[in-house]
């Protein structure tokens, strides 16, 4: 077998046998195939993409590549949950202490973030004591006690994807939808999930700019689980502006607490109610949608997911008198107030230009070693569809830098104002099963 013979084919549309995959990844880990005759190989994905059969055995490819988690000694239906990433998406962490309320045990891996604002195991760092190093019997042993536990994901996990997705990062190949799929299931099925439900972004402040493209990942992805028997269902959600109303990562665990405590956004508590839904479903706690909907929001609103959420941070180490004294942990040097220049209606605020502007304020990393500053971040003081005066401070900036004239002026361009009251905004647009 040669690479170059592979190349050829996929550059013609031919569908690569099981075989033909597996020798690719192997070689391509292994050192034996460069990252020349990988470039080609992922254009030629790019431009051709791949069966359903293809972007199977590739996820398996992945998997097989490194270690796997043995997550057999823990009791029930390990749920998982992964989101395609937003700016203030703070999801997961809203959702892990409802779904483990009603006994279903999520054993979540979680990765750093790289861009806008840090990743779940970033903000997770941002409590006082918090470790995300657990041995694997602690890990175990702490999801059979609480019915949750979140690490960072292991060196050894599906080390192929880790090593072409950088390539991919390099080749302009990120942005194919077999790829995408086999590199996030890849990872999820390595991780010893037996369901997992995915929150597909779409728009803005997402990777998925339409619909469109969001769902024919979310359908690859759910197709994968299938073929490799993980159940799975994906519900595609608004990313069009900011989800709640703080990003950056101290900032998102202050309302993570507000939200657990009952008094969340409409935005953030649909999405997040929707998702664990099926999450309670996939573990078998319920038959259908809507019981379990009104279930876990009872469990919200009585104060029963801040409890678990309290369990989590003492169980792994960190200081939940934060829940208390959330608004004395950090204090950031500077808090600049944006004013709005019109009267009107917000009628958009662009997410990925938010999202920027928190990364230029220290919430993110330009690069892998940046230090994420964890009081830093954004709060939006108005959100799309809200009405303003001329005057009226739209959001404020958190920073500990001297110079910060390019995130304020990133941000105040995100904020569309009109005179006409805009639509409501639907944050969920489909579910894929």
């Amino acid at each position: 077998m040669r690479m170059v013979d592979l190349i050829e084919k996929k550059k013609l549309g031919i569908e690569l046998s099981n075989e033909e995959i597996n020798y690719i990844v192997k070689g391509y880990t292994g050192g034996d195939i460069p990252d020349y005759q990988m470039s080609a190989f992922l254009m030629a994905v790019y431009f051709r993409g791949m069966t359903g059969r293809e972007t199977a055995n590739l996820t398996m490819a992945y998997v097989n590549s490194g270690e796997k988690v043995n997550l057999s000694k823990i009791e029930g239906i390990k749920v998982d949950k992964h989101s395609s990433g937003g700016v203030g998406d703070k999801i997961s962490l809203i959702v892990i202490p409802l779904v483990a309320s009603l006994g279903i045990p999520v054993a979540k891996m979680s990765g750093r973030g790289l861009g806008h604002t840090g990743g779940t195991i970033d903000k997770l760092e941002s409590i006082p004591g918090f470790k995300t190093e657990l041995s694997t019997e602690t890990f175990i042993d702490n999801v059979n006690k609480y019915k949750m536990a979140i690490v960072g994901q292991t060196a050894n996990l599906t080390p192929g994807d880790k090593k072409t997705y950088a390539l991919r990062d390099v080749t302009s190949t990120v942005n194919s939808i077999p790829l995408i799929a086999s590199s996030i299931m890849s990872k999820k099925t390595a991780s010893g999930a037996d369901a997992i439900v995915l929150d597909v972004k779409v728009g803005s402040g997402a990777f998925m700019k339409s619909i469109g493209e969001a769902r024919e990942l979310a359908k690859t992805m759910v197709q994968i689980g299938k073929d490799v028997n993980i159940k799975t269902v994906a519900v595609i959600t608004n990313m069009d502006q900011p989800l709640g109303r703080e990003v950056g990562n101290f900032n998102e665990i202050k309302e993570i607490i507000q939200v657990l405590e009952g008094n969340g956004s409409e935005d953030e508590v649909t999405i997040a109610l929707t998702i664990a839904a099926y999450m309670a479903i996939l573990g078998g706690a319920f038959d259908d949608f809507d019981s379990a909907y009104i279930k876990l929001k009872y469990i919200l609103k009585s104060g029963t997911a801040l409890k678990k959420f309290k369990e989590l941070i003492n169980a792994q180490g960190g200081d939940s008198n934060i829940i208390e004294n959330k608004d004395s942990v950090y204090n950031s040097k500077f808090n600049i107030e944006i004013k709005s220049e019109s009267c009107g209606y917000i009628e958009a605020i662009m997410a990925e230009l938010i999202g920027k502007g928190a990364m230029l304020l220290g919430a993110g990393r330009k690069i892998k070693s940046d230090k994420i500053d964890f009081s830093a971040g954004i709060t939006l003081t108005k959100k799309v569809g809200e009405k303003v005066e001329k005057g009226d401070t739209i959001c404020i900036l958190h920073t500990n830098m001297d110079e910060y004239d390019e995130a304020e002026k990133i941000v105040k361009a995100a904020y569309v104002i009109s005179e006409d009251i805009p639509n409501k905004i639907k944050y969920i647009y489909d579910v894929i099963l």
